[in-house]
């Protein structure tokens, strides 16, 4: 059975662009989902960005949206940590200005010892004070430890670079404590997105570049799922691995151009 796409929940980093290099003319790319009255979302695990940064970059390139329809690890971060402590607090913090505002948003600050939690994400500036303050501050029973997300490289025009993912790995190796992870391929961002869809998940596709957080988060929430090569995945990736999505294309423009040969229509 067929199912018509209503929604597309929008990856970023090697979908819609690389760092500062769209991928596609992206003005033509949303004017022609809108003339068809697609919605979307996007849902990003880089958690260095806030949603008005976003919204600024997207503006850039010809695209007009709403803070609401930028969802990033951080703020799916900051959002999960509050209905833990409501009254935010103290917390040691590894990451950049996405995740430190989200955080601040909802009240939590950075402190170096004598914190309810560790908080980290991709952070450009680390080093090894910063990860032994964490490591540290690990080392006590009654400290929290979450993460924004798993993602073992970070794509960018030469190549891919060390992500959020390695950062957390050392941490996990140096603490010997396994860490709360909110962003993709877990549920939480996916539901905050249907949240603000208001359309079903079987009727939402989500375009990604990573078979183990895009492929596997939208598959997990229910969505239909396309995996663009345009990223950090290759064809040989695909077939060595059982995640499997519903399509593969080139790139945004190329799926889009799909979709609108099979009246949005995915069998």
């Amino acid at each position: 059975m067929a199912n018509n796409i209503k929604s597309i929940i929008f990856d970023m980093d090697g979908v819609i662009w690389k760092e500062n290099t769209a991928l596609a003319d992206l003005g033509k790319v949303f004017n022609t989902l809108n003339s068809y009255n697609i919605s979307y979302v996007f849902a990003t695990n880089n958690s260095m960005k806030t949603p008005q940064s976003y919204q600024k970059k997207l503006s850039h390139f010809g695209v007009s949206v709403n803070q609401d329809q930028i969802i990033t690890s951080a703020t799916t971060l900051a959002n999960f940590m509050k209905s833990k402590f409501p009254e935010g607090g103290p917390i040691y913090i590894l990451g950049e200005s996405g995740l430190i505002e989200s955080l601040g948003n909802n009240g939590f600050y950075h402190q170096d010892e004598d914190v309810l939690a560790v908080a980290g994400g991709l952070d450009k500036t680390i080093n090894y004070e910063k990860l032994s303050k964490a490591t540290l501050n690990l080392s006590k029973a009654n400290v929290d430890f979450y993460f924004t997300n798993i993602d073992p490289t970070y794509p960018s025009p030469e190549g891919n670079i060390p992500g959020a993912g390695s950062i957390l790995a050392i941490l996990e190796t140096a603490s010997g404590r396994k860490a709360k992870v909110t962003g993709k391929p877990e549920p939480i961002m996916f539901q905050q997105a249907l949240d603000y869809l208001k359309t079903p998940a079987s009727a939402t596709i989500v375009l990604g570049d990573r078979l183990d957080t895009d492929i596997l988060g939208g598959i997990n929430a229910g969505c239909r799922t396309a995996l663009m090569l345009s990223g950090v995945t290759n064809i040989r990736d695909i077939e060595i691995s059982q995640i499997k999505p519903d399509i593969i294309a080139p790139d945004i423009r190329f799926f889009i151009e799909e979709m609108i040969k099979t009246e949005w229509k995915i069998s």
